[in-house]
């Protein structure tokens, strides 16, 4: 692996590497994604999220990666809307510069609204509903990139991204381990939870916590 870039950010330093036209992106020092597997986890989740919600739909992707979950709202028959909202300016920089080829260029969609902010302060402002929110901007429920990202899979979050769907929407939350912790928690607050296990080549598999929000509630 060489290093194509170092960024020094408000959050901790990013790193994009290379190696034989692949690439994986680091922070602070831990490893967050890939693209060995062509995001097949990344795509699984956007699916499972837009699976059943009525069309056109409007679509939340909270993180932006690299692009698979992107790519995977860009392709989908029905959808009007996608917003994506990213922490890192340079993470949104490298899909222009460096990534966006792996994804078609998914970004240049003029239905997507690219959003360089903290999701857990966007959300608080949010206007919009969305019949699909995906959450991929952490390893997991109990494995976040910043301490503060905590704060979305507790009760004030889960409130807040429950308001933030459409009634019917759907959230997904991708994690690279088991939380069933957390999968309590949505319990409490959405209907039809289901987990989603993804085989991946080692360890234990990654998973999309999915739940839907009731109809007339």
């Amino acid at each position: 692996m060489h290093v194509v870039e170092r960024c020094a950010t408000p959050h901790g330093e990013f790193v994009l590497r290379e190696h034989d036209g692949d690439f994986e992106i680091i922070a602070g020092g831990v490893f967050l994604m890939a693209t060995y597997a062509g995001g097949a986890s990344e795509r699984r989740l956007v699916h499972a999220a837009l699976a059943g919600v009525r069309r056109p739909a409007s679509v939340l992707l909270g993180g932006l990666g690299l692009g698979y979950s992107l790519a995977a709202a860009v392709a989908a028959p029905g959808v009007a809307r996608i917003v994506v909202v990213e922490l890192a300016a340079p993470v949104l920089r490298w899909q222009r510069e460096h990534l966006g080829r792996l994804t078609g260029d998914a970004w240049r969609d003029p239905r997507v609204e690219l959003v360089c902010a903290d999701l857990t302060r966007w959300l608080e402002h949010a206007g919009e509903r969305f019949d699909a929110v995906c959450l991929d901007v952490d390893n997991g429920p109990d494995w976040t990139l910043l301490p503060a990202n905590a704060w979305l899979y507790g009760r004030a979050g889960l409130q807040a991204l429950r308001r933030t769907l459409a009634p019917g929407g759907r959230l997904a939350v991708w994690s690279a381990h088991a939380a069933p912790a957390f999968q309590a928690r949505l319990e409490q607050h959405f209907a039809q939870v289901e987990v989603h296990a993804i085989a991946v080549e080692r360890g234990e598999p990654d998973r999309v916590y999915l739940a839907r929000r009731p109809e007339h509630v």
